[in-house]
């Protein structure tokens, strides 16, 4: 099978509107959290905004300010992941593969307030673009392109699998080039849904710290143009990485909670080490899923300590600098390992002060410089959604 190559990244998230703001942003350690400042919402929970407005997000695309944000965000990344190589692309077999949960739920928040108070004043235009798959069609349009496309909703592992979709396609010679990705938008009703099952921290989160209190939610957008030699030759760039292993494993456990021994999240780490042909003795970073919540930190310990034994390699969860942005997590942290890689370093684990005292091992708390070949990410979902990637040097 042939490789998968990273050939173009693209990204918006609350602490960059490009790959090379992200990347300052997580070398000098600034985060993205705060209290909400367009969303309007009557809660007052620290969250990862992208600090633009809808009508900057359309002013700087070809998207309209009346489309949902996560279209506008959506397009805003795979623009500048596909422009700078979109011209030398002709004549390669194409697809597109999007992500996301929120779809148009923001759209949907007003045109529920206004049909609430007056069935008569409520504007179904309002709700044309809700479903998930609209948002997928909507990017392409803004992106020109016309080619195959799919949709993936399954939850926080959505763009984790947008990406394992695509490098499978790839690898068994469907397609020479693959935009995988994908994006959510803050909406009143996920941070009202989140608030409900009482995982919200009401200050800035701190994954697999022993004191930690819940989530910040996040909003963005990231996509990898995925390409195999014949797409990069043609392209004329050089690969910034490859995706060497994926799997997606199910918990099977609960609605929203992880297994305690996290039984999905080992199945998917085993899984994608096993397509990638490396042994976990040979994975030097560890991008985690890493919430801050009570339940899915202290699954996604054991299941690591349960797969690396007693040499665990350096971990870091970057949601302590974006929030946790939902679908859009595998990628945008697709985009950070890709970034480890080409920088040799380790991120560092924010506000960690007080590790998890039934685990063998911690994330490194500081910035780290150290040889990087490997760089294994998770990304776990509602449902028991299970998702790993290894991205790996080219």
């Amino acid at each position: 099978m042939s490789s998968v190559f990273v050939l173009h990244t693209g990204i918006i998230s609350a602490i960059g509107t490009n790959s090379a703001e992200n990347l300052s942003a997580l070398l000098n350690g600034v985060p993205g959290i705060g209290l909400p400042r367009i969303l309007q919402t009557t809660h007052r929970f620290p969250l990862g905004e992208v600090p633009l407005h809808n009508e900057q997000l359309a002013a700087a695309t070809k998207g309209s300010p009346l489309w949902p944000r996560t279209a506008l965000l959506s397009l805003w990344a795979a623009q500048e992941a596909w422009t700078p190589v979109q011209q030398k692309a002709k004549g390669l077999r194409i697809g597109f593969i999007s992500a996301n949960t929120v779809g148009g739920m923001d759209l949907t928040d007003r045109f529920y307030t206004s049909f609430k108070e007056d069935k008569s004043q409520g504007d179904l235009k309002d709700v044309q673009y809700h479903e998930c798959g609209a948002i997928t069609e909507l990017t392409l349009s803004g992106l020109g392109l016309n080619c195959w496309n799919t949709t993936i909703s399954t939850a926080c592992s959505s763009s984790a699998n947008s990406i394992m979709m695509a490098a499978r396609l790839i690898r068994q010679n469907h397609f020479d080039l693959v935009i995988a990705g994908g994006a959510d938008c803050l909406s009143r009703f996920t941070l009202n849904g989140f608030n409900s099952l009482m995982i919200l921290d009401k200050e800035p989160c701190k994954p697999f710290d022993q004191n930690r209190q819940g989530l910040n939610l996040g909003e963005g957008a990231a996509y990898l143009v995925l390409g195999n030699k014949k797409a990069q030759d043609q392209l004329n760039v050089t690969a910034l990485a490859k995706i060497s292993g994926y799997a997606n494993a199910n918990d099977a456990h609960h609605q929203t909670a992880s297994s305690p021994e996290g039984k999905g999240n080992q199945l998917a780490m085993l899984q994608a080490l096993a397509i990638a042909g490396l042994q976990p003795g040979q994975i030097d970073y560890i991008n985690l899923h890493g919430t801050g919540t009570t339940n899915n930190d202290d699954s996604e310990g054991i299941a690591i300590q349960t797969v690396f034994g007693n040499s665990v390699p350096p971990a870091s969860s970057t949601k302590a600098f974006t929030g946790h942005t939902l679908a859009a997590a595998g990628a945008v942290e697709a985009v950070y390992a890709v970034h480890a890689l080409q920088q040799q370093v380790i991120f560092p684990q924010l506000r960690l002060k007080h590790p998890m005292a039934n685990l063998n091992w911690q994330p490194a708390a500081t910035l780290q410089h150290a040889a990087i070949q490997h760089v294994l990410s998770n990304s776990f979902g509602f449902g028991g959604n299970c998702s790993t990637l290894i991205i790996s040097k080219a």
